[in-house]
């Protein structure tokens, strides 16, 4: 039974991003341990996918002696596990467990990019994250980005030029579309949530899930949301995410807008999100970065209208103007400008929502991409199984 290594920096990454992906490898015949750092999360995470976890201390912030205390630990668990494929995701993850994957003689090293965090900064830290970045792919067998605007990217930074893939259209993981959908019991807990938060009829719930930080456009998005407000006061928006204010802070007046306005509710972290979906119109996603998201591919097949920005990943999945909104990342105008035309002309929004629930069905299922994996794994377990069957024979040549 070959040895399948999955790692992420942190365990609800596996947990949320990747759910379901382990438990399917290990009823296709493959043995995996999940490595991340240790968190609450890892019981509930070993449970749902059936599968071993190990911690290492891995740490999101840049720390030189806890990385190297990382790398050290991957590599011992590596030669003593001897695991056929390493595949890691998220930026720290994938460069300790590359470089660890390569130092220990495993046979198959993948990393998938998720997203860009160097893209949106500046001066020495750009250059040194664009650095990080060729630096993980130097020693993996293979890069998946998680779409083509991203690989585009990648190859005019040369960076892991001749070693890159997409898988299927995108995603790392895909959406189970049946689970995201719209039954009687979801109904029912929408209609509670609206009656709880008194939600008047003909009022429209704008949405947002993600972490509440800087660069996922909160500060843009409450500005345009409070004009939006003033020309229709039932509205209301919901925040399902939590603050991260040691890496990413919120200003004092978004934090002052959150606390204090009636309009806006807080909902923090929410293990199922379908009920608040459901009770939504319109799902809002003004990021100033991602990889491939998973939350609109969620929106839009539980029937939420996509308002994203125009951004990789995000312009593969919505189509301007076709099945949902586009809007250029960092503009408060522009948002509020979508925002207001979606809000007077419902018809269409409801059009836009048809059509990327249709979309997104067909092309984003869950089933089919790790079908796609699983082929990858086999091809490449395969093909080293030849490698070093041939290099044993030379041997006795």
């Amino acid at each position: 039974m070959p040895l399948l290594i999955r790692i992420t920096t942190v365990p609800v990454s596996m947990q949320v991003l990747l759910k379901g992906q382990m438990k399917f490898m290990q009823e296709q015949g493959f043995e995996v341990v999940m490595i991340s750092s240790d968190g609450p999360e890892v019981k509930a995470l070993e449970a749902q996918e059936q599968c071993r976890h190990l911690s290492v201390p891995f740490t999101r912030k840049i720390s030189p002696v806890q990385d190297l205390v990382c790398l050290v630990k991957l590599i011992r668990i590596f030669r003593k596990l001897k695991p056929d494929i390493v595949h890691t995701h998220t930026p720290k993850a994938g460069l300790l467990g590359m470089w660890a994957a390569h130092l220990s003689g495993v046979p198959v090293r993948l990393h998938t990019i998720a997203g860009l965090p160097w893209v949106e900064t500046t001066g020495f830290m750009r250059k040194l994250l664009r650095f990080v970045e060729k630096l993980t792919a130097m020693p993996a067998s293979r890069i998946y980005p998680n779409s083509m605007v991203q690989q585009r990217f990648l190859e005019q930074q040369h960076i892991a030029l001749g070693k890159m893939k997409v898988l299927g259209k995108g995603s790392s993981n895909g959406i189970n579309s049946t689970h995201f959908s719209v039954d009687e019991q979801i109904e029912q807990e929408a209609n509670r949530l609206k009656s709880a938060e008194n939600i008047q009829a003909g009022a429209w719930i704008w949405i947002f899930i993600g972490r509440l930080v800087k660069d996922k456009g909160i500060g843009e998005m409450l500005d345009a949301f409070t004009e939006i407000h003033k020309r229709f006061p039932d509205d209301r928006l919901w925040l399902l995410g939590e603050e991260e204010p040691e890496l990413d802070p919120l200003t004092e007046h978004q934090k002052e807008i959150l606390k204090n306005s009636r309009s806006i509710r807080c909902w923090g972290f929410q293990k199922d999100i379908r009920p608040y979906l459901a009770a939504a119109r319109i799902l809002v996603f003004p990021s100033y970065r991602e990889g491939f998201p998973n939350v609109p591919l969620q929106a839009g097949s539980m029937g939420c209208m996509l308002l994203l920005s125009d951004i990789n990943g995000c312009n593969e999945i919505v189509d301007n103007g076709v099945n949902g909104m586009l809007v250029p990342p960092k503009n408060t105008e522009a948002l509020q400008s979508a925002m207001l035309a979606a809000r007077n002309d419902p018809s269409t929004t409801d059009r836009y929502a048809k059509a990327i629930q249709l979309k997104i069905r067909s092309d984003y299922d869950q089933q089919q991409l790790w079908k796609i994996l699983l082929s990858e794994y086999r091809q490449w377990l395969e093909q080293k199984g030849r490698t070093r069957a041939r290099a044993k024979n030379e041997k006795y040549l």
